[in-house]
């Protein structure tokens, strides 16, 4: 994930929340004929079983303690996504999360500037960068999503979205831009269907989910070179979506009009 002003999240539905779908015909793109995008199996599993997820605190400076705060909250994912590919009919693997504090080559790649962590869908690997930006000055909630979403991206990947997304025809860097954005922006609403529903376990406020959404909303590509994971009203719009919903229903970016993942 990206680093904003507060750092963020990485890796390589128009309608009302729960009534509404997105228009294919809206889009610019239109992804046809890949039914494991536009109609997987998650999307009719129903929300998350609410779930206790109490969060250690984590203390500024100590590597050790920002591990703490993260190794239960990978438990509480594996429990929670466990459960929902059960419900889909889906086989499920947990992902081996590693931590890292300075950047070395992963997924045979460098590290990219300004990232803070990564899924490898070929290990099926998460990689956290736990450098100073983050140790110095941690913001739990936002460790919350970033773990959440690359653990979307996980999620993405055994339920066959990757593959399907990898195998996508593009005519040129828009198309395939757009798709890019639709993978990123699903594991955002993604992280937020997990963070919906262990909420009441985490004694937070409305102020303080707010905070995580203007984040986001700072975080967009606007602040990058490239744009591959979709403007910040967007990403908060759909961590917003999964987050009310707590349902992979709320996150199916695939036939999201263009404007929607812009």
């Amino acid at each position: 994930m990206r680093k904003s002003s507060l750092v963020l999240l990485f890796v390589v539905i128009a309608g009302s929340l729960l009534g509404g779908t997105a228009n294919a015909a809206q889009a610019a793109y239109p992804i046809k004929n890949t039914d494991i995008l536009t109609k997987n199996a998650l999307y009719a599993s129903g929300r998350l079983p609410a779930a206790s997820c109490p969060e250690p605190a984590v203390q500024a400076g100590n590597v050790a303690s920002v591990k703490s705060y993260l190794v239960p909250l990978v438990k509480c994912l594996d429990r929670a996504w466990a459960a929902q590919f059960a419900k889909a009919g889906l086989p499920f693997t947990k992902p081996p999360v590693r931590f890292i504090t300075k950047p070395q080559k992963i997924c045979g790649a460098k590290w990219g500037k300004d990232v803070q962590a990564i899924y490898c869908n070929t290990s099926r690997q998460i990689i956290i960068m736990l450098d100073s930006a983050v140790v110095d000055d941690p913001s739990d909630l936002f460790l919350m999503d970033v773990i959440a979403h690359e653990y979307g991206h996980h999620v993405q990947n055994i339920a066959g979205m990757w593959r399907a997304l990898d195998r996508l025809p593009n005519d040129g860097k828009a198309e395939f831009y757009e798709q890019t954005r639709r993978h990123e922006l699903q594991a955002e609403c993604l992280a937020g269907a997990f963070i919906g529903s262990v909420w009441p376990s985490l004694d937070r406020t409305g102020e303080d989910w707010k905070s995580l959404l203007d984040a986001d909303r700072r975080s967009g590509d606007e602040t990058a070179d490239v744009r591959d994971h979709g403007k910040g009203r967007n990403m908060a719009n759909w961590l917003n979506r999964g987050y009310k919903a707590a349902s992979p229903a709320a996150c199916n970016t695939w036939i999201a009009g263009s404007a929607m993942v812009a």
